[in-house]
């Protein structure tokens, strides 16, 4: 039987909540953006009337404010989006339990076994739709297919309020005059490489040989042909399944430009403690780090190494990803944000190498300090007790919201 692959995307959510809020906010430009304070100043979410004066999410406020200087912005409200967001999931889980969010906005729904109850797939796209409408107030673009890459494609192709549905029939027809970048998981880099091929659309990608396309990007290349062709065969687990942990990361974009290693220490001691909290509470040890860095001018660099031991230490996650940095990062201009993050993690019962030359009556007495610090934290907060060097000039927010907030999807992409 044929898969009936749904993909719901909510129309301009963030802006839309905060319309449905204040019904005043219905009939201006709005926008929905981050602090200026803490350097996410860009647009998270506007409303149809400010994408028509050509407001585009991700941009920076200065910039929205040149084109339209009218424009209405409000800070974001995670509280409620999350709160409509658990609606409208509630909603979904009426009609299938396979539902997969992406970001707090979107999801894939498997309605294969919902026919025999509510019609086809393009019936049912409709019920939703309408239903969301009608409890809630929002409108959302469903895409209808056969495969999960092919139902994103169909949200996409037809906003605001709208069901499209790619079939087996008519997939080349709508899909592969499609620009190559339109589809998920091809970026900049993935979209240069390919143009420089002479290789513009997801048709002309489909039609090159599969395994050349594995050559210039891998494994990712056969995925990519694949989605190209129709031939995503990947399943949508069922509702609140947590996929297993593979990693574990916290980033920051920074209060102000790092211009010294001294700044990025700071970051780096900061984000490995949170890293180390996080690893500790669900039991996980770290053999690999992975630092990611980007600069003022947004351009992105990411290096990994392995650690000397299994690890769940601040202190050793923290060295290993500033030697890292000190090794392979070069200095053009200042660094804007950072992201530290365990990789290849293994279970804490997970056996360690150890050789004669370890001092590891020391890293018995680090492990036992950083518990006991774990453990003053929780009752007294954060801030209870923190390294010295942290304590002046650190260009971290002391509790920076940005770990706490669920982005639209469209900011992962």
């Amino acid at each position: 039987m044929e898969r009936i692959i749904l993909h719901s995307d909510l129309n301009n959510f963030y802006a839309s909540v905060e319309c449905m809020i204040d019904p005043g906010l219905k009939n201006v430009p709005l926008a929905v953006c981050g602090s200026k304070e803490e350097r996410h100043g860009i647009v998270l979410a506007k409303n149809q009337i400010a994408k028509r004066l050509g407001i585009k999410t991700g941009e920076v406020i200065w910039q929205a404010k040149q084109k339209y200087p009218g424009l209405v912005t409000v800070s974001p409200h995670m509280e409620d989006y999350i709160f409509a967001s658990k609606k409208v999931h509630a909603i979904y889980n009426r009609f299938t339990s396979f539902i997969e969010p992406y970001g707090i906005d979107e999801a894939w729904l498997d309605v294969t076994g919902s026919t025999h109850l509510f019609g086809n797939g393009e019936e049912i796209a409709h019920q939703i739709k309408e239903t969301i409408k009608d409890e809630l107030g929002l409108t959302v673009s469903v895409g209808v297919s056969f495969t999960k890459t092919f139902a994103k494609l169909g949200s996409d192709y037809k906003k605001p309020d709208a069901v499209t549905v790619i079939s087996k029939d008519n997939y080349k027809d709508i899909v592969w005059p499609l620009p190559v970048e339109e589809l998920i998981f091809v970026g900049r880099a993935t979209r240069r490489k390919l143009n420089h091929m002479n290789i513009h659309t997801i048709g002309e990608m489909a039609q090159i040989d599969k395994q050349l396309m594995k050559s210039w990007f891998g494994i990712r290349g056969i995925w990519l042909w694949e989605f190209a062709n129709g031939l995503d065969m990947a399943r949508i687990c069922t509702y609140g399944y947590e996929p297993p942990i593979k990693s574990i990361g916290r980033g920051i974009t920074c209060m102000a430009d790092l211009v010294n290693e001294y700044e990025v220490k700071q970051v780096i001691i900061d984000r490995a403690q949170r890293v180390s909290h996080s690893m500790r509470k669900h039991g996980f040890l770290a053999r690999r780090i992975q630092i990611s860095v980007k600069d003022i001018n947004l351009a992105y660099r990411e290096y990994q190494g392995k650690l000397d031991h299994v690890t769940q230490s601040w202190h050793e996650l923290a060295n290993a990803a500033l030697d890292l940095f000190k090794k392979r990062y070069e200095w053009r201009c200042p660094v804007r944000a950072i992201t530290v993050r365990a990789i290849d993690l293994v279970s804490v019962n997970y056996p360690d190498q150890v050789t004669l030359f370890d001092d590891q009556t020391q890293r018995n007495k680090t492990d036992c300090i950083e518990k006991t610090i774990e453990k003053i934290r929780e009752m007294f907060g954060r801030t209870a007790i923190v390294p010295a060097l942290l304590l002046k000039g650190s260009k971290v927010p002391v509790d920076s919201p940005a770990e706490k907030m669920r982005m639209p999807a469209a900011m992962y992409r």
